[in-house]
């Protein structure tokens, strides 16, 4: 893309796509750091709540992790866990702070070789192409419609809303759930052949149930678009569309034909990364998390926040170190860059899970994902609701 283009529409790019706009293909990884410690403070003043009981790691009967192969990295996750949960322990931290936040682009689902909301927006102008025969003229749907990506986000800015204005805007946003879910049901990712919602990475669903398990509230805190993620995240990650943080694009309130709906407009309203990502958890979720996970150099500052706070603390770097399984990239990646991020890892301790190293598998084993089922459009009341005025 244009330099242009990066500078002028990269909060734009980050909304639609979830970080900078590129198609170039990544190159490999370097050689992955070492693990480090878990980063661990003073404990936290905050008087001691009901514990929910957990054993140490080597008592655990059942693995919790067994997607994590055994060594340091799977091994400061279980010990974190025991640690904070454990009552006298001088990390424990009392359940209603047990707050972990996740990335979801290269952290939760594949990133490569586009970000998934980029690939629904092009699919959307595919679909929708029959009904505008002028965007066989018109860039940058011309470009869209050729498969030609770098010359149709070439247009920067201006592009990207034409974009955007044909796939996103104008609908209510109920009307685009159902879209996104009908898209999720059939898309599928063009490496692995599998549907995008079977693109999840099990060792960091086991991180998730773990967290849960032992009285955690897990998040989602990324720069992608909140209403493409928030109809298929608790059916994923077991984490409810109130659980989601991310860009958030302008609405607006109207009524369509008597009926009250919330609409969606062309305009950013929050853009959720990198230093918006931590206002983005003070906003929505009004406590500093005690473990963040996340995958690249947009992820930087939330784990910067997570690492900064007072008594024990996890933050984690998912490391994309195999290209034989999945796609090995960082520091020169124009996708889900791993760069400045490292380095700080490297320099503070924090954790650094190398697929190639630590994860047994990457993906579910087999099909065995449900897609998402989009609804049928609710029926409009016979009669008017019966209004409650407020207390």
């Amino acid at each position: 893309m244009l330099r242009r283009a990066r500078i002028v529409s990269g909060a734009f790019c980050v909304w639609v796509f979830g970080s900078a706009c590129a198609s170039s293909p990544p190159p490999a990884a370097t050689e992955p750091p070492q693990p480090g410690p878990v980063v661990v403070t003073s404990p936290s003043a905050t008087p001691a709540a009901p514990p929910v009981p957990v054993e140490a790691p080597d008592k655990l009967t059942a693995d919790p992790l067994p997607s994590w192969k055994d060594g340091a990295t799977k091994q400061s996750i279980l010990g974190f866990v025991a640690r904070v949960t454990t009552a006298g322990d001088p990390g424990f931290v009392p359940t209603p702070e047990r707050i972990a936040t996740f990335d979801n682009d290269g952290t939760l689902w594949s990133e490569q070789p586009i970000y998934i909301q980029l690939a629904f927006v092009l699919d959307r102008v595919k679909e929708l192409a029959p009904a505008h025969p002028e965007w066989k003229t018109k860039e940058p749907f011309k470009a869209v419609l050729a498969g030609d990506l770098r010359a149709a986000l070439a247009g920067g800015e201006k592009a990207m809303l034409e974009l955007v204005a044909a796939t996103h805007a104008g609908m209510t946003t109920e009307d685009f759930e159902q879209t996104v879910l009908r898209w999720f049901s059939t898309a599928k990712h063009p490496k692995y052949g599998r549907l995008y919602t079977e693109c999840v990475y099990q060792p960091m669903l086991e991180v998730l149930t773990l967290l849960r398990a032992n009285g955690f509230k897990t998040f989602i805190v990324s720069g992608g678009g909140i209403d493409f993620m928030r109809p298929v995240t608790e059916r994923l990650y077991g984490i409810p569309p109130e659980q989601v943080v991310g860009t958030t694009g302008k609405l607006r309130f109207e009524l369509r034909d008597g009926r009250p709906v919330i609409v969606r407009e062309p305009a950013i309203l929050f853009v959720n990364d990198r230093e918006g990502k931590p206002v983005g958890i003070q906003n929505h979720i009004g406590r500093r998390p005690i473990a963040a996970f996340g995958n690249s150099d947009g992820d930087q500052q939330m784990l910067e926040w997570t690492a900064g706070g007072a008594g024990s603390r996890l933050v984690l770097l998912v490391h994309h170190t195999d290209g034989e399984r999945e796609v090995a990239y960082d520091r020169t990646s124009p996708i889900g860059k791993l760069d400045k991020a490292l380095d700080e890892a490297k320099t503070k301790g924090w954790l650094v899970a190398s697929m190639k190293d630590d994860w047994k598998t990457i993906f579910p084993p087999g099909n065995t994902a449900v897609p998402p089922t989009p609804k049928a459009a609710p029926a409009p009341p016979a009669s008017p609701p019966l209004a409650i005025a407020p207390r």
